[in-house]
């Protein structure tokens, strides 16, 4: 992860395989970040069996603040919070929950952050049309506020 590298599909699969036995999901359930290769989205629909997801949606952003924003990324060493450098408590460079250090993960640095493009291009890009194919995609824009960017998830929420 450190390089920028995906967890090998086998660990992830086994992880949301034994998540979503462990726990009555019949209220629902979000996966974020997950499935991230078509063998993981395969995976999944043999997961789930004769269970069909309602939705998979895909938050567009480009680039450059995709890069901006995970660079500037800082998380807590204490209580594992995540702040933004629009934060204050980033400039401050101590958690305001607990007062914990921040620090900047390594796959957070900006030369990482660009390499997982490539990653994205080869290996992820392929699940949006995986998913497209079966009529459950939706796309909506990542840029706005937090509020409008949930709004707009809502909204493409059957």
């Amino acid at each position: 992860m450190a390089q920028g590298l995906l967890v090998p599909d086998d660990v992830v699969i086994g992880i949301v395989a034994d998540r979503l036995a462990a726990q009555n999901h019949s209220h629902g359930f979000l996966l974020d970040g997950f499935p991230r290769t078509v063998r993981q989205a395969e995976a999944l629909d043999r997961i789930l069996g004769d269970q069909r997801l309602d939705a998979v949606v895909s938050i567009n952003v480009p680039e450059d603040e995709l890069v901006r924003r995970l660079a500037g990324r800082r998380v807590c060493r204490q209580c594992g919070a995540m702040f933004c450098l629009d934060d204050a408590a980033v400039r401050a460079a101590r958690c305001d929950r607990c007062a914990g250090e921040l620090y900047q993960r390594e796959d957070d640095r900006e030369e990482t952050v660009r390499a997982r493009f490539e990653i994205y291009a080869r290996d992820t890009a392929p699940v949006l049309r995986y998913y497209q194919d079966a009529g459950l995609l939706h796309e909506i824009s990542g840029v706005g506020s937090r509020e409008e960017i949930f709004q707009r998830v809502a909204a493409s929420l059957p």
